[in-house]
This record gives C-alpha cells, sequence and structure tokens, in this order.
C-alpha cells in the first residue's frame, strides 16, 4: 500500500486506497474580476471535485522592479508592461479572505491556494490558515520558499515541471525533516500540453523512488483521457485547470477544461476507482450467475461401466446439468474408477467417483 496522509485535519485523507483528491486548478482564469471567480468556484462544487485552488503572489515579492517594467504587447496582455498586467490578475488580501469565505460558507468546498513566493505563503498559511499549500512547478528549485512552507506543518503539494530526478531529490531531501506530508505531482510545464511531453510512467517512478510520499498529477493537456490514464497508473491527487469559456484571454485557457468537461472528468475518475477495485483474483460473485448458465463440466463420452477406471477418451467437456466437476479438474480424473454406472453425455459427479 502506499503512503497515506491526512491533507484535511479530522477529515479528508489522500494516497493508500483512499479516493482521487481532485483539484480544479482555477489559476488566473478569473480574468482579475472576482464575480467569475465565484461563479468558478460555485460550478467547480456543482462539478463533483473535492477542491478550488487559486495562485497567488505578492508582486513585488516575487519580480524585480525591471521585470515589471518590461513591455508587454501581446494578445493575452491586460496592461501594456508586465507589472500592470499581472496587477490587473491579482486578488487583493481582502479579495482572497473574501473568496475564501465564499468558497467555505456559502458554497461548501474546500479552498486552496499556490503561493510563488515567501510573503504569500505566510498569508495563505498563517493568515488564510489553509489546510494545505500549493507550490508551483516553477517553485520547486526554490529552496527557501519550500524550507519556510515545510516548516509550517502543513501538507505540501509540489508540481515538478521542468525538475529532473535529482532535483526532485533535492526538493525531497529539504522537505521531508521538516515535513513528512509531501505530496509530488508530476508535471510538464508546457501549455497546453502536448501527449509527447506527458511522461506518466514517472508516476510509478516517484512511487518507487519515494514511499514515503503521496504522488499525484497535474495537466495542462486538452482532453480527459491523460488524465484518466494518470488515477489508473496510481496519482492519488489531480489537478486540472479550469476555465469557463477557453476562447477567453490568456494562455492558460487552452489547456483548461470546461465546467462541463469537469463534471465528466470527476464522473469517470470514481469509474475508474470502482474498477481498479481488488487486486486479488478470484471469481466474484457477480460471475456466478453466468457459471450456473453457462459454465462447463466433465460429461461422460460415452455409456462409462461401473468399477471402469477412466481414461481421457472417456470424457469431454460442455455446458450440463447438473453442474459437476470443472474443466480444470478433468486430468485429476483419469485414472480414477468409477463406483456406478455413468450414462453417455450426463455429469461426471463426485459421488459416481472413487476416491
Amino acid at each position: 500500500m502506499s503512503c497515506e496522509i491526512d491533507l484535511v485535519p479530522g477529515g479528508r485523507r489522500i494516497g493508500g486506497d483512499d479516493p482521487c483528491f481532485i483539484i480544479a486548478d482555477i489559476g488566473q482564469n478569473h480574468q482579475g474580476d472576482v464575480e467569475i471567480a465565484k461563479r468558478m468556484i460555485a460550478a467547480i462544487k456543482e462539478s463533483g471535485a473535492d477542491c478550488a485552488k487559486m495562485q497567488k503572489c505578492d508582486i513585488e515579492s516575487k519580480f524585480t522592479k525591471a521585470a515589471l517594467e518590461r513591455p508587454y504587447a501581446t494578445a493575452n496582455s491586460w496592461g501594456p508592461t508586465y507589472g500592470e498586467h499581472k496587477r490587473h490578475l491579482e486578488f487583493s488580501r481582502n479579495q482572497w479572505r473574501e473568496l475564501k469565505r465564499y468558497a467555505e460558507d456559502e458554497v461548501g468546498i474546500l479552498f486552496a491556494g499556490a503561493a510563488a513566493d515567501e510573503t504569500s505563503v505566510d498569508f495563505l498559511l498563517d493568515d488564510l490558515e489553509l489546510p494545505f499549500l500549493c507550490v508551483p512547478s516553477l517553485d520547486s528549485k526554490n529552496l527557501p520558499l519550500l524550507k519556510r512552507a515545510a516548516s509550517k506543518g502543513r501538507p505540501l503539494i509540489v508540481a515538478t515541471g521542468t525538475l529532473n530526478m535529482s532535483s526532485v531529490q533535492t526538493l525531497y531531501n529539504v522537505v521531508k525533516p521538516l515535513n513528512d506530508n509531501l505530496i509530488l505531482t508530476q508535471s510538464t510545464s508546457t501549455f497546453p500540453l502536448s501527449p509527447d511531453d506527458v511522461h506518466l510512467r514517472v508516476i510509478p517512478t516517484f512511487r518507487d523512488k519515494f514511499p514515503d510520499v503521496v504522488v499525484g498529477y497535474s495537466g495542462q493537456e486538452a482532453g480527459l483521457s491523460i488524465s484518466l490514464a494518470a488515477v489508473a497508473l496510481g496519482a492519488k491527487v489531480l489537478e486540472r485547470h479550469v476555465t469557463l469559456d477557453r476562447s477567453w484571454k490568456g494562455s492558460d485557457h487552452r489547456g483548461a477544461v470546461t465546467m462541463s468537461e469537469l463534471r465528466q472528468l470527476v464522473t469517470e475518475v470514481r469509474t475508474i476507482e470502482r474498477a481498479l477495485g481488488s487486486s486479488k483474483k478470484e471469481m466474484r460473485p457477480s460471475e456466478e450467475a453466468i457459471c450456473k448458465k453457462l459454465g462447463k463440466s466433465v460429461v461422460a463420452a460415452g455409456d462409462i461401466p461401473a468399477g471402469a477406471e477412466l481414461a481421457l477418451d472417456m470424457l469431454t467437456i460442455k455446458v450440463a446439468q447438473p453442474i459437476g466437476f470443472s474443466p480444470d479438474q478433468i486430468y485429476e480424473l483419469v485414472g480414477k474408477r468409477t463406483k456406478a454406472f455413468i450414462e453417455r453425455d450426463t455429469t461426471v459427479m463426485e459421488d459416481a467417483i472413487s476416491v
């Protein structure tokens, strides 16, 4: 059994045999509009996903002055400089508090955040008191941020886009001594993500190399099939970007699922989990009816007198009534003697055979 942790104290556990935890990442697909963000949170709740997530940064903590002043004249820009663009999309702390209250008190869904700087780590965990924290791929090498987040004691979900295995080992070595509740998600930081760049086989690799962490998948691909395959391969956290309209301004919309697709994704994940079932191979109760109706038995190929020593050519296999010896027992019958006459084309029954 894989690692299992409490993602929400006293509540939701992940890993082991627990259901996959499905995170719908609004990111900045809210277009900088609190009301759109609320609509998205409500739709996420209706989809059956476990959690609505957003991304938080303190602009001055994350960017240098020169980075904010650089021109940003693209189809996705919300301002002539990158700083104006980011300020349009970044909610204030009071707006974050409002959205958390809306999600948890009015809608009734778990609210989560990803921190892109240490100031945001403190805000999300100390001020908003979120039960866990997400660390985006581009901060998975940010060792001071990882240390600060890990020291808070809350579970960390760390995306691993842009990393190689050596870098993943480094973040593991930094976080684990400080915080035992680590979740690693396989991720590729491309928007939208081509199937050739997904590499789902990293999921079992992570599970083998880090048996004491929970492993998940964070996807930016189009469609649902890759995410469903990730769950089948053992992902216990599934994160997808979501949008109300894929045609809206912003590069993240193209790698996001719509709310109707999110509903379908949740439904199909739960179906896959039911289908994964048990690792124990045995006949299931649901198979008993077909066995009684069409299951085959060992049958006399011709009349067999009492006291005869059974040879293989005296036996055949057919659908029979009553049900007798299973076909896989036919060779065990060879060499045994009959205690009674067995008529041609009738079932060879146990009471007609000498032990």
